[in-house]
């Protein structure tokens, strides 16, 4: 293997609570030092060399993922007022078209099926709203953020990064004539909202920490220097979000910190006027708010209800003093959202690790869910615009069955498959199977495992396998089918999901428990979970590869350090490896609102001893490593390049193994890494190679 380059040590000390730590490579923070830029460049010539002899590998599965992707194809189109609207992709294209055609019927029930547009055919009435690759032109990065069509259809707001910083330039396209309007607004994030008759666009802007923080009020037509700051929230745990009820009688202002809310609403018809707030924040209240008929609906932790209730209120009197309880606490199931419609509530919940879809009929107080027919299974909400209909749309998967999406009549309980994702090449899904296991933690915490392999895998042959997780701030990681791992499956590997604590699977305290002072959890669940692939004889540890992204990659360099022998590969996707170095400086972005996840190491001494205890870059030990495959982006604006650069920097001249350990920095994207589908998949390519030379 080619020598790997080696970054100068310029030693820096920190001292924090009677405990200095000497850091050799915190200069390469400094992204306008050119040896910083010439050292990633290097590091990506290495990688290259390192896996040349993988180039053929690489195009074969370039070309097999590729090969499964209807590459011209089209969403289901959804319906919003007088229109469908819908996004194409042809083959050839990296990005997304997006078009609308008229609706027919003044009402969306389940006899009026969408439209019927064919692939790579113009349809009748088809208007072309925004075509994504002629916003990206020549640039190697594109993605678009904003994409809020005006109540009355006249008009779109949308929003373009070119270089994965995730500061968008706002623009305002009249689709009856097809021109942008003159008014353009630079430095925005994410958060639009309309007046009802399409005069005033609210947006929003981040602080130098990224932090949404601004709500400003554009008029169309004006100059944008005259647009007006309507609110700045200055306490940096919380930030800033917009957006609309489901029955767009109210623009919502949500603040919000990891544990606090605080939700603010104004009529539509009149966005000059005075926002007014449902109830005050009080540490460790969460809410968010919904509105049908007359009253708010409300999903609330408030009063202990840990696993959140649902409550009503007034229009008029909003507050907490007046909510009543709709939907009581359950400690076995996770309230984790509410889909209001004219007649109907449409509930997603968690029971038993699993997500469900409860429906509550609001004449009566009936309700009922709706039943799926794998038990281990994913189903979520789909394109719901229209809130006066009895048509609930919801997608659904499993790690077999590929993203489907359905309609289905909330009275009637008729259901319609509009839409299963094609998956070309011959795809059967009965040559597969998918399964639930349970591993037992540290604790003895039962920790769900979703696996799945081809069926005739032999199951008393230990083969390659990968073990994918994440573990932070309740996200769920759930089942789900991805055409590209049919390349690994195929090959022989089982792919499996730890869904460790720290996330949000079994409920509320599922992640408390994955937490500040409770985040080894997340760690030690892991290996647990590893550990029973290999117990259970799936695998072993030099068949078995890890990966993880972002916190994930902090899970990655987590359990390499507590069991490096038990992995045979980690791949680290924009690690947040040099943990305790980034929440100990409040001047990098989302660190201050990050507290309330992590702790606070500059406060105290003992989330500052915790920590470290935990953080991959401080633990880094003189033991064989894993073969590892690391990834950056040089504009990533959640997880800075230099933590991902560090690491591998100091894997290197610590371990005592020879298995590679390389990093691969994207110089143009950010933390979502390449934005074309095409590069993404020649991405996807080339870790699954990786996967592949190691394990096998």
């Amino acid at each position: 293997m080619p020598t790997p380059p080696r970054p100068e040590p310029r030693p820096v000390e920190r001292t924090h609570h009677g405990d200095t730590v000497v850091d050799p490579y915190s200069w390469l923070r400094e992204k306008d030092d050119p040896a910083v830029v010439a050292h990633l460049e290097a590091e990506n010539a290495h990688t290259e060399a390192a896996t040349s002899h993988l180039s053929e590998l690489r195009e074969q599965l370039f070309e097999e993922i590729k090969g499964r992707v209807q590459e011209t194809d089209l969403t289901v189109p959804v319906r919003s007022g007088p229109w469908w609207y819908f996004a194409r992709t042809t083959e050839g294209s990296q990005y997304a078209v997006h078009c609308r055609v008229p609706a027919r019927g003044e009402r969306l029930t389940l006899d009026e099926a969408p439209p019927t547009i064919e692939p790579g055919i113009t349809a009748p009435d088809e208007q072309v709203l925004l075509d994504e690759n002629i916003l990206a032109g020549t640039s190697d990065y594109f993605a678009l953020g904003a994409f809020d069509v005006s109540p009355d259809h006249r008009l779109l707001a949308y929003s373009t990064d070119h270089d994965g910083s995730e500061r968008y330039t706002l623009r305002i396209r009249d689709l009856e004539g097809g021109a942008d309007l003159p008014d353009e607004i630079p430095e925005v994030t994410y958060g639009t909202a309309w007046s009802d008759d399409g005069s005033v666009l609210l947006y929003v802007k981040a602080d130098a920490a990224q932090r949404p923080y601004q709500l400003w009020r554009h008029v169309l037509g004006s100059p944008v220097d005259d647009d007006v700051l309507v609110h700045q929230e200055d306490d940096e745990h919380f930030f800033l979000g917009l957006g609309r009820t489901k029955d767009d009688r109210y623009v919502v202002l949500h603040l919000g910190s990891k544990v606090t809310d605080e939700v603010w609403v104004l009529p539509g018809d009149d966005l000059t006027g005075e926002f007014a707030v449902v109830e005050p924040r009080e540490h460790g209240v969460e809410y968010s708010v919904e509105h049908q008929g007359d009253r708010f609906v409300i999903l609330t932790n408030a009063d202990g209800a840990e696993n959140f209730e649902l409550r009503t209120a007034p229009d008029a009197t909003p507050g907490r003093a007046n909510w009543e309880v709709l939907i009581p606490h359950d400690p076995e199931v996770k309230l984790g959202g509410v889909d209001p419609y004219a007649d109907h509530l449409v509930v997603h919940e968690r029971r038993g690790g699993l997500r469900q879809i409860r429906v509550l009929r609001v004449s009566d107080g009936h309700e009922y869910r709706l039943e799926q027919p794998e038990e281990v299974s994913t189903v979520g909400g789909g394109g719901n615009a229209e809130y006066d209909t009895t048509v609930l749309r919801y997608g659904y998967t499993s790690m077999v069955t590929p993203s489907s999406v359905f309609d289905v009549d909330l009275v009637t309980g008729e259901r319609v498959l509009r839409k299963q994702q094609p998956v070309l090449g011959g795809y059967d899904p009965d040559d597969y199977v998918t399964e639930r296991l349970w591993a037992t933690a540290d604790d003895g915490t039962q920790v769900p495992i979703s696996i799945v392999a081809r069926r005739d895998r032999p199951r008393d042959v230990p083969g390659p396998a990968l073990l994918y997780g994440y573990g932070s701030y309740e996200a769920s990681m759930d089942p789900g089918f991805s055409s590209a791992r049919l390349s690994l499956l195929d090959r022989g590997f089982a792919f499996a999901i730890a869904h460790i604590r720290g996330g949000g699977e079994m409920g509320r305290r599922w992640y408390l428990d994955g937490k500040e002072l409770a985040k080894r959890n997340t760690f030690t669940d892991f290996v647990a979970c590893a550990r029973h692939l290999v117990d259970e004889g799936w695998t072993t540890p030099a068949q078995l590869g890890i990966r993880g992204g972002s916190a994930g990659g902090l899970l990655m360099g987590a359990v390499v350090n507590l069991a490096p022998d038990l992995f045979g590969a980690v791949i680290a996707e924009v690690p947040f490896v040099d943990a305790l170095n980034t929440i100990l400086d409040p001047s990098l972005p989302l660190t201050v609102t990050e507290w309330e996840e992590w702790g606070n190491p500059l406060e105290s001494p003992e989330v500052y001893d915790y920590m470290k205890s935990y953080a991959p870059y401080e633990n880094v030990e003189a033991v064989s490593h894993p073969a590892m495959l690391v990834t950056a982006g040089l504009n990533d604006p959640r997880v800075s390049y230099w933590e991902p650069a560090k690491w591998v920097a100091r894997l290197r001249e610590t371990t005592t193994g020879d298995r590679p350990i390389l990093l691969k920095t994207e110089m143009g994207a950010g933390h979502q890494g390449p934005s074309g589908r095409y590069d993404a998949w020649r991405d996807e390519a080339f870790v699954l190679a990786f996967l592949i030379d190691q394990l096998t």
